[in-house]
C-alpha cells in the first residue's frame, strides 16, 4: 500500500489531535473531551482489544444507546483495520440474536440500562463466544484505564471495511452493508456541502447512530474537527437543555420529536437559535434558525448515505455516477421509470456473509438498488420507491416479508399479506390481514402481541384484519389485489 496517499479514519483523529489540542471533540454527559483526550482513549481502546486477541477483520459489535464510546469504537477499528458494528438497540432478543450470530463479533461493547434483559435473552439465545464488555457499569473504563495509550501505528488500507450497518430486509433477513474508510470519509465531505459543516459546527447525536441517515452527520462533524454531543435517547428536556447549552447547530430530528420539543420550550424556557433546521411549522420556525437549503435527498446504507442531494435540484455528487435502465440493463430516456444503478467510491464494498446477494448487487460492475426511479428532462432524478415493498412508519423503514413471516409463525396462522396504511402522525401503519388455519382461533391483541415479541415494536400491526383467503395470482399473493380490497397505502 502506497502510505504517501492513504488516508483512514485513524489518521484523521491522529492529526485533529496535532491541529486542535485544545478543542473539545465529544460531550457526553459530564464528560467533555478533547482531541488529544479523545485520541488517546482510542489508542487505550485499541490496546485493550488486542489483548483479547482482536486484530484486523475482526468484527466490534456496540450494543447500546447513543454515547461517545460509539465514536471510539469505530476509531478504535479504523486504527486496527477491524469493523465496527452500531446495532439497533430497539430489537427484540430474538432480533439481537440474529445479529450475534450472523456477524461472529470478536468482542461485544453493551449497555445494561433499559435493555439489560433483552440483551441478555439474546446472548443466551445466540450462545455468542464473543467478549462482552459492559460500557455503563464500570467494565469498559476500567479496561481502559489499565491498557496502553500507545497508539498502535499498524498499516491500514483505506479501502477496507471499517464500518457495518445492518440494513434491508427485503427478503426477511437483515444484511450488514460494509463501508470502508474512504466510503465514510467522503461521505462526510458530501454532508457537509449540505449542511456546512465545518470546525465550529456542534452536532447533537439525539437520532439513532445504527442508521446510516444520522451517523453520516456525526462522521461529517467527527471530519472536520467539530463537536459532537450525545444524548442517550430521544428525550425533548434533554435535548433543549443541550441545545441551549452548547449551542448546537444541528440535530436528527423528525415529526413527532419536533412536537414534543415544541410543547416541551412552549414557555421560551430554552434559546434554540443556533439550531439550524428546515422550516416545521410557525411555532418552531420562531424557535430555531431556519435552514433555507433543501434536505435530504435520495440514498441508501449501501450507498454510504445520499446518491442524490435535494439542495443540488436532486442530482448526485461529484463523486456519484447514477443510471436509469430498463430490465435488461440498457438506459431509458428522460420520463419513464426504471431501476436505479449507481457507481461511486462512496460504495459499500459488499454485505457481510451474503457472497450471493453481494455478487447480484454489483452485477455488470454497477450497484443495483432495487429502487424505481425516472430522470426528468431537467436531468434531475425523481426516486419513485422499492422496486419491493416498503412501509415508511415515522422515521422508521419496515419490511412487509419480515412482518409477515413473524406473523406467520404463530400457531394459528396459515398465510398472512402486511402492507401500510396511512396514518395521521406516523405516515404510514402497518396493516397485517391474516387468514386462520382450520379449527384455529386467535384474536386481534394475541397476534399483536405475538409479534411484539418477536420483532420490534415499532414493526409490529397496528390493525390485524381476519378473512377467508387472501387473493392470489400463480399462486402467489396478488398484493396489488391486496391493496385494492384491504386498504390503499399511504
Amino acid at each position: 500500500m502506497d502510505r504517501l496517499h492513504a488516508m483512514t479514519l485513524g489518521d484523521v483523529l491522529r492529526e485533529h489531535r496535532r491541529s486542535h489540542p485544545q478543542k473539545v471533540a465529544l460531550v457526553c454527559g459530564d464528560a467533555r473531551i478533547s482531541f488529544p483526550e479523545f485520541d488517546t482513549r482510542v489508542n487505550r481502546l485499541a490496546n485493550a482489544l488486542t489483548q483479547v486477541g482482536f486484530v484486523g477483520g475482526d468484527r466490534l459489535l456496540w450494543l447500546g444507546q447513543n454515547c461517545h464510546r460509539v465514536l471510539e469504537g469505530l476509531l478504535a477499528c479504523a486504527k486496527i483495520g477491524a469493523v465496527f458494528c452500531p446495532v439497533n438497540w430497539r430489537q427484540s432478543p430474538e432480533e439481537l440474536a440474529f445479529v450475534l450470530s450472523d456477524l461472529s463479533p470478536k468482542v461485544v461493547i453493551w449497555q445494561n440500562e433499559e435493555i439489560g434483559a433483552s440483551v441478555a435473552k439474546a446472548r443466551e439465545l445466540a450462545k455468542s463466544g464473543a467478549e462482552w464488555w459492559q460500557h455503563d457499569g464500570g467494565d469498559y473504563e476500567e479496561r481502559l484505564a489499565r491498557a496502553s495509550d500507545r497508539d498502535l501505528a499498524l498499516d491500514v488500507d483505506p479501502s477496507e471495511s471499517v464500518l457495518l450497518m445492518y440494513t434491508a430486509a427485503f427478503s426477511g433477513k437483515p444484511s450488514g452493508a460494509l463501508l470502508s474508510h474512504t466510503a465514510v470519509m467522503m461521505q462526510g465531505l458530501v454532508t457537509s456541502k449540505i449542511k456546512d459543516i465545518g470546525p465550529e459546527y456542534t452536532y447533537l447525536n439525539c437520532g439513532p447512530l445504527f442508521h446510516a441517515a444520522t451517523f453520516m452527520y456525526t462522521a461529517a462533524t467527527f471530519l472536520w474537527a467539530g463537536e459532537n454531543v450525545f444524548v442517550r435517547r430521544m428525550d425533548a428536556e434533554q435535548i433543549c437543555q443541550l441545545i441551549d447549552r452548547e449551542k448546537c447547530n444541528g440535530a436528527f430530528l423528525v415529526g413527532p420529536m419536533l412536537d414534543k420539543i415544541i410543547e416541551c420550550n412552549r414557555e421560551g424556557r430554552y434559546n434554540l437559535k443556533s439550531l439550524r433546521a428546515p422550516a416545521a411549522s410557525d411555532r418552531w420556525n420562531a424557535m430555531i434558525t431556519v435552514d433555507q437549503k433543501k434536505a435530504g435527498g435520495y440514498g441508501q446504507t449501501e450507498a454510504g448515505g445520499l446518491l442524490t442531494i435535494a439542495s443540488l435540484g436532486c442530482r448526485p455528487s461529484p463523486f456519484s455516477q447514477v443510471r436509469v435502465v430498463n430490465m435488461d440493463g440498457s438506459d431509458l430516456p428522460f420520463g419513464e421509470a426504471g431501476e436505479i444503478l449507481a457507481r461511486e467510491p462512496l460504495m459499500m464494498n459488499g454485505y457481510h456473509n451474503r457472497p450471493t446477494e453481494t455478487t447480484a448487487k454489483k452485477a455488470g460492475d454497477w450497484h443495483h438498488t432495487g429502487d424505481l426511479g425516472r430522470r426528468e428532462e431537467d436531468g434531475s432524478l425523481t426516486f419513485i420507491g422499492p422496486m419491493g415493498r416498503l412501509i415508511k412508519s415515522g422515521f422508521e423503514n419496515v419490511y412487509p416479508a419480515e412482518v409477515e413471516q413473524c406473523v406467520k409463525r404463530h400457531a394459528a396462522v396459515a398465510d398472512c399479506a402486511v402492507l401500510g396504511i396511512p396514518d395521521e402522525k406516523w405516515q404510514e401503519s402497518v396493516k397485517a390481514v391474516v387468514v386462520l388455519k382450520p379449527n384455529q382461533s386467535a384474536t386481534v391483541d394475541e397476534i399483536i402481541e405475538h409479534c411484539r415479541n418477536l420483532i420490534a415494536s415499532y414493526k409490529k400491526p397496528r390493525v390485524v384484519e381476519f378473512v377467508d383467503a387472501l387473493p392470489k395470482k400463480s399462486g402467489m399473493t396478488d398484493y396489488e389485489a391486496v391493496h385494492a380490497k384491504f386498504g390503499q397505502p399511504a
